[in-house]
C-alpha cells in the first residue's frame, strides 16, 4: 500500500491540501480512481476499468481524448462497489507514508527514497517483504526533517536516504 501513500502525498502537492483533507479509502474492485468532494456535499468520481493505458492516453493527448484500447466499464459485471477504511496495521507501509505527508519537507522524499532501496532489497533477496516497512521506517527515525529549498538539496537527501536504507539492509543479514 505504500502506493496508496505516494498518491496521498502526490494529491497533497498537487491540490494543495494537507493530509488531514485526504481520506485513503481501500476499493477492491479498483474502478473509481478518484473521488472529488465538494462543498455542498456532492461526490464527483471518476471510474474507469483497472488499465494503465487510459491515464497514460488521458496525459498523451491532454487536454484531448484519444483511444486507449482499454474496454469500456460494463457496471452491470461489475454490479457493486465495495469500499473500506485502510487498516493501517496490516499496511504499515501506508501509515508511514500519512505519517511523511504530516511531516511535510523533506520526509517524503525521504520515505520515497527509503521505499526504492527497500523493494530493491527485497526484490535482491537480501530483505523479507514484512521488513521493507522496518526499512522505511528506520530511515525515517534517523531522518532530521528539513524543508527543502533547492533541486540539489532534496537530492543530497534523497542520496542520504539510499545510503542509510542501504545500511539498515545489510545489518539485517
Amino acid at each position: 500500500m505504500m502506493n496508496k501513500g505516494l498518491e496521498l502525498i502526490e494529491a497533497c502537492w498537487l491540490f494543495g491540501l494537507s493530509p488531514n483533507e485526504i481520506d485513503v479509502v481501500i476499493h477492491p474492485q479498483s474502478v473509481i480512481h478518484s473521488m472529488v468532494e465538494y462543498v455542498d456535499g456532492s461526490v464527483l468520481a471518476q471510474l474507469g476499468n483497472p488499465d494503465m493505458r487510459t491515464p497514460i492516453a488521458h496525459a498523451l493527448a491532454w487536454p484531448e481524448r484519444i483511444e486507449s484500447g482499454v474496454a469500456s466499464l460494463d457496471l452491470i459485471a461489475t454490479a457493486r462497489l465495495d469500499f473500506g477504511a485502510p487498516d493501517l496495521k496490516r499496511f504499515p507501509c501506508l501509515g508511514l507514508a500519512i505519517q511523511a505527508a504530516k511531516q511535510g519537507g523533506s520526509a517524503p522524499a525521504v520515505l520515497n527514497a527509503a521505499n526504492e532501496i527497500a523493494v530493491e532489497g527485497f526484490l535482491q533477496g537480501q530483505l523479507s517483504f514484512i521488513n521493507i516497512a522496518r526499512i522505511v521506517a528506520d530511515t525515517l527515525e534517523k531522518h532530521e526533517v528539513a524543508e527543502l529549498d533547492s533541486l540539489e538539496h532534496v537530492q543530497q537527501l534523497d542520496t542520504k536516504a539510499r545510503e542509510v536504507a542501504l545500511k539498515l539492509i545489510r545489518s539485517t543479514r
